[in-house]
């Protein structure tokens, strides 16, 4: 398996949630109210599934590794861009999350942004994905060689083995902070 394999096998399962998310989305717009446990369940997902797994393998070791490469200035124009959309997703899951506590406190009006943050993410994620698979994986090949790829592929191995600890020395942590 090349070290993309990983990361596009990654996709298939964010491109499930975004159906979720939009299945949803149309149960919001029929019945005028969102389940906040599905909003919680959506962005630990995102969090830490999306964003920390995957776009962490991406930035912390693809991403790292092509920036000591002379990309073309096509494909570091699409891997700065990337990065961006990267931020602009963690910056909507946040504003969700600000949402869905409001909502839970009894704000209804911060319905209508859940909605929207939550349509905007369903949006963004296929074409964030499309552009990944299709364009950037592809040449982002060309920069290493057989065995670049392959210690690249163990180490997003070796960096998912320690993400169950991550995430629930945090989840103490924050138990702990609001003790």
């Amino acid at each position: 398996m090349q070290a993309r394999g990983p990361l596009m096998i990654e996709h298939r399962l964010i491109e499930r949630m975004i159906s979720l998310i939009e299945d949803n989305l149309k149960k919001i717009q029929s019945t005028g109210k969102v389940d906040p446990l599905f909003v919680d369940t959506a962005v630990d997902f995102i969090r830490m599934y999306a964003d920390r797994t995957h776009h962490g393998k991406e930035e912390d070791i693809l991403f790292r590794d092509l920036k000591k490469r002379s990309l073309s200035d096509e494909d570091r124009r699409v891997m700065n861009e990337l990065i961006e959309e990267h931020v602009f997703g963690r910056q909507t899951t946040k504003a969700l999350v600000e949402a869905n506590t409001r909502y839970k406190k009894g704000d209804e009006a911060a319905l209508e942004e859940i909605a929207a943050k939550l349509k905007t993410l369903a949006e963004f994620y296929p074409k964030h994905i499309e552009k990944e698979d299709k364009v950037f994986f592809p040449a982002s090949r060309a920069y290493f060689t057989e065995k670049e790829d392959q210690d690249m592929l163990a180490e997003f191995w070796e960096f998912d083995r320690k993400m169950i600890h991550e995430k629930y020395k945090n989840v103490v942590v924050d138990l702990e902070i609001e003790r």
